[in-house]
């Protein structure tokens, strides 16, 4: 049997509002270079169901709100940062800008030795990008 990667570890799932699923995955393809693994429509042919992304070597899933499927209407996201931490941050954070991103933080040269900043991105999510410092550890 091939090698499927880790069987365990933690991996974001994030619901998208407002039927803009293939939306989001169009953005994370355009402003972090997201590789599609699979996509799933949902019975109803207007729905994402359910897609996996890679991500920075990493997983993301995502799929459309399902309100019939629980108990409160969700609110816009908040309270979770979602970090990637990459080998340029200023590419990272410029591409994602140029993809639609809004700035909350702009990059700087933070005390703990990254260059760090944040966006939201148009369905949104907060993210972080960061790398450290060019020469220092």
């Amino acid at each position: 049997m091939e090698n499927q990667g880790p069987t365990t570890g933690l991996t974001p799932h994030l619901a998208i509002a407002d039927k803009r699923g293939t939306q989001a995955i169009d953005f994370y393809v355009e402003a972090f270079g997201a590789t599609e693994n699979m996509r799933m429509p949902a019975d109803d042919g207007v729905r994402l169901m359910h897609a996996h992304l890679t991500v920075n070597g990493a997983s993301l899933m995502l799929h459309d709100e399902f309100p019939e499927y629980v108990d409160n209407e969700s609110s816009p996201p908040n309270g979770v940062t979602l970090h990637l931490q990459v080998d340029d941050a200023d590419a990272w954070f410029d591409r994602a800008v140029a993809a639609g991103a809004a700035v909350i933080m702009p990059l700087d040269n933070m005390f703990w030795g990254d260059r760090y900043g944040q966006i939201k991105d148009p369905f949104g999510h907060t993210w972080s990008i960061g790398c450290p410092v060019k020469g220092e550890k």
